[in-house]
């Protein structure tokens, strides 16, 4: 057993709570079982409980064996100094305060009806293949999937908000900085993200700003910082002296930045094909931040993402090989893919910064991308056909599975804990 099944035992008084006493005798009576604190000190704040003739207004803390109180060290906290109740499952020592007095005691283990206990068993302490309530998806209502999914990627966006107040932070409350880190990282996708961030990260935004919108020199820099020019045809060359010009007058360093890699990656994802198609938008778009914060229909992204590489690479994957000539655009899936994880993040955050409201604006252009295909996706959609519509609730679920599903959370989603409230098989 976890303690978020007490927590969620008290938070909707699923027990007999009719003449109840603390383990000294006392009669207690729950006013107001107060509010679940998801930070640290007491799991419930601004309680009201009677116990005995004595009205109390304080907090409650909880655990599963009242000795677990020592064990965390609560004792020596002085955040806990206003707890008015102690709650747990089993009472094996008596608690005191700072000045000797004790702490009454409410012991649940036998006030919990066993139709409870064995419902959370069924939902968290048995084997199940892919999700917890797998058996009970298909059932959930459609209104409750829409709440909370809905939910879950607003979640989602606030902590990728947080990944930007770090880059934020770090780059003066620099936007476009920030937004250039965040196509670097998204432009090397999950193999070379972390690669291409601290590529982005070596050197002043101010070099791509003053390098202008020549195409060459914007591909030298970002090529010849990952360490990727190494043709001897003509375009290296001319490229490979380009950036050895660059580097001198930026003085620029790149020794100790991890390399791309090209492993098992498809000739359009290759590291060199990424970083000139990313040199490209910047050499073809003025001012990309403030359209990218402007512009709300797709087709407005569409068009401002369709790019056109320089000559050499519509033959060429890598430096040296050629093959028969192919525009290296970007695909529409490829810019969902950065619409998704930069551009609506990005302009979610810039909005609350500047005190706008923008989720209706968010959720109708995130609503138009389409729905991711992974294997997460997927074990939704067998459980429940078409519970992935679009990319909105594709996010929502990735944050389902990973926050929630993954960490044994049920008791925190609101499809879990439902299960435990209402569904007649759980009660």
């Amino acid at each position: 057993m976890r303690e978020d099944f007490l927590y969620h035992v008290w938070k909707f008084q699923k027990f007999n709570n009719q003449s109840i006493k603390t383990s000294d005798g006392d009669i207690i009576n729950i006013i107001q079982p107060g509010f679940q604190n998801a930070l640290s000190g007491p799991d419930f704040f601004n309680s009201k409980i009677q116990i005995g003739e004595q009205l109390w207004a304080g907090n409650v803390e909880m655990h599963l064996k009242s000795s677990d109180w020592y064990f965390h060290s609560h004792e020596k906290d002085l955040n806990y100094d206003n707890v008015i109740l102690h709650v747990v499952w089993e009472h094996d020592t008596e608690i005191y305060r700072k000045d000797n007095s004790i702490i009454p005691t409410l012991i649940l283990k036998d006030k919990v009806e066993e139709s409870i206990l064995e419902a959370y068993q069924l939902l968290l302490e048995k084997p199940h293949l892919a999700l917890n309530c797998e058996n009970d998806f298909k059932d959930f209502s459609e209104f409750q999937i829409r709440h909370w999914l809905e939910r879950l990627y607003f979640e989602r966006l606030e902590s990728k908000s947080k990944l930007i107040a770090q880059l934020l932070a770090e780059t003066g409350n620099n936007w476009e900085a920030v937004l250039f880190i965040l196509l670097c990282r998204s432009f090397g996708s999950k193999v070379n993200g972390d690669a291409f961030q601290s590529l982005a990260q070596s050197f002043d935004f101010k070099i791509i700003q003053k390098l202008g919108f020549s195409q060459f020199s914007l591909e030298a820099l970002l090529l010849g910082q990952a360490k990727l020019i190494n043709g001897t045809d003509r375009y290296s060359l001319d490229l490979k002296k380009e950036y050895d010009y660059l580097k001198h007058k930026f003085s620029l360093a790149n020794e100790f930045l991890k390399s791309p890699q090209f492993f098992r990656l498809r000739p359009d994802n290759f590291p060199t094909i990424r970083l000139v198609q990313l040199a490209a938008i910047y050499a073809q778009n003025r001012n990309l931040f403030q359209s990218i914060i402007q512009e709300k229909s797709l087709d407005e992204f569409y068009m401002l993402f369709d790019i056109q590489v320089s000559e050499y690479w519509n033959t060429h994957f890598n430096f040296g090989k050629s093959h028969k000539e192919r525009k290296k655009k970007l695909a529409i899936s490829f810019i969902d893919l950065i619409l998704i994880n930069c551009v609506v993040p990005l302009k979610h955050a810039y909005a609350n910064y500047i005190g706008e409201e923008n989720e209706q604006a968010i959720q109708d252009l995130i609503s138009g991308i389409k729905v991711e295909k992974n294997s997460v996706i997927s074990i939704f959609n067998e459980l429940r056909p078409k519970t992935a519509k679009n990319a909105m609730d594709s996010q929502a679920l990735l944050q389902l599975k990973n926050e929630y599903c993954n960490l044994n959370r049920c008791l925190q989603c609101e499809l879990g804990a439902s299960l435990l409230r209402k569904s007649p098989k759980y009660i």
